[in-house]
């Protein structure tokens, strides 16, 4: 279960609760991602873009990346038509996605040390939920949030929001994501973050930032764990 002392996560860090992202971070759909982006930009007959283009790209609000993988601005009519598309793509996908290859042992070892966990994504909250059942790792978390309402925006709010519902301190919580909105969404609360290279940014771009960066989410806890 990683080799790293329970105690540790909380002396060092101060760490008592570990919200965890859910898109690149949890669950592996990075192939689903793109995927699903490349059918949402031929509904407007737009280019398909690859891996190395969505990993340098990629940015919240969601727009702005269709902006820029594009090269032009997306009209209001046009920005629904790709939302639209985009999700029913990814629907389609989601019967073959699975978790990440240490998800299980990572929420275990969380829980083994004594820290509570929730789960806020940026996805549709209709479809997280059911999913999240399916995969057998509900019962992890005290709270699952997902979108109520249709938005590409930034992710800080949403974690303002859902800290504020758990009763939770931003100090004594750690977030576990993989993208650069994830590091914005932490700072703004005031609360830790460790990056996993789940696939949304280049190694490079999240090495940037200075704060620690992980290939396993195992590590991503030992990483919390350092004073």
């Amino acid at each position: 279960m990683g080799h790293w002392d329970d105690e540790r996560l909380e002396a060092g860090g101060g760490v008592r609760h570990v919200v965890w992202d859910w898109n690149g971070t949890l669950v592996d759909d990075h192939v689903a991602v793109v995927a699903a982006i490349n059918d949402a930009l031929a509904s407007l007959g737009l280019r398909p873009i690859d891996s190395h283009i969505f990993r340098t790209h990629f940015t919240r609000p969601v727009q702005r990346f269709y902006e820029q993988v594009a090269s032009r601005p997306i009209a209001p009519g046009e920005w629904q038509t790709l939302d639209e598309a985009y999700h029913d793509s990814y629907s389609a996908w989601v019967e073959r996605l699975r978790l990440a290859p240490d998800a299980l042992e990572a929420l275990a070892a969380a829980e083994a040390a004594g820290l509570t966990q929730s789960l806020l994504s940026m996805w549709r909250h209709r479809d997280l939920v059911p999913l999240v059942e399916r995969l057998g790792i509900g019962r992890f978390f005290l709270r699952v949030d997902g979108l109520h309402v249709p938005g590409g925006g930034g992710k800080a709010e949403h974690l303002e929001a859902h800290l504020a519902a758990l009763e939770v301190e931003a100090s004594a919580a750690l977030l576990v994501g993989d993208t650069l909105d994830d590091l914005a969404a932490a700072r703004a609360v005031g609360a830790r973050c460790v990056l996993y290279d789940g696939g949304s940014h280049h190694r490079s771009a999240l090495e940037a930032t200075g704060v620690p960066v992980a290939d396993t989410l195992t590590a991503a806890l030992a990483a919390a764990a350092r004073p």
